[in-house]
């Protein structure tokens, strides 16, 4: 998934966006309430963790202002402030949920985890079949057959947004945008280096290379 900190308190925005990175999540951060606004109404983002005091605009507006133009991601809000009204105000501007710093790391976890499920629909399976390959979203597991494969965080959520989209052509740039970050300068062709290595780890001919155009998931015969 990919995730939006707005936070500036730049200590916590980094340690929040290295943890979640190694969850295995694409993580951006910006530090002021207009570049936050920016980015998330650019519709890339699967949530957003907004705090509420930011230079620029606040989170209320933030929040507010990606709501009245028809935005639905759902965003976490996160403040020092601590009392009923504070949450109120939150909530009623459009926030999915609301978290008093200072927060327990897992409990922050377990929140975002939670509205993304709740993202995916009510009810949606997170176990996704394809022939003899079993991705499971919510417990991070992988099954070819009756054998479970290990992989590392960042072979998970390339094969998890192929999968998403099974039966598609997934460019190479879409899983850049989607599991790395903005702020990745390194070489684009990363991503063959991990197609392959799940290729090596599944089975060759599971993800199929469309010459000129990017990458489609097959199921097995």
């Amino acid at each position: 998934m990919r995730l939006l900190i707005v936070e500036d308190e730049k200590r916590l925005a980094l340690s929040l966006a290295r943890g979640l990175t190694a969850e295995g999540h694409a993580v951006d951060v910006v530090h002021d309430g207009r570049e936050g606004l920016h980015r998330a109404a650019e519709g890339t983002y699967d949530l957003v963790v907004l705090d509420i005091m930011l230079p620029g605009l606040n989170g209320y507006r933030v929040c507010a202002a990606l709501r009245a133009a028809g935005h639905d991601v759902p965003i976490l809000m996160l403040t020092a402030k601590d009392g009923e009204y504070d949450e109120a105000e939150g909530l009623d501007t459009g926030a999915d949920d609301y978290l008093t710093k200072p927060f327990s790391y897992v409990v922050l976890v377990a929140r975002i985890k939670a509205l993304l499920r709740r993202r995916r629909g009510a009810g949606a399976s997170p176990v996704h079949v394809h022939g003899d390959l079993k991705v499971d979203t919510a417990a991070r597991r992988v099954f070819l057959g009756e054998d479970e494969v290990t992989l590392t965080a960042k072979e998970f959520s390339v094969l998890e947004h192929l999968v998403l989209r099974a039966g598609e052509v997934v460019s190479k740039a879409d899983i850049l945008e989607h599991v790395w970050d903005f702020a990745y300068e390194g070489d684009p062709n990363i991503v063959e280096v991990y197609v392959s290595a799940l290729r090596r780890k599944l089975r060759a001919g599971l993800i199929r290379t469309v010459r000129g155009a990017g990458y489609r998931l097959e199921t097995a015969p």
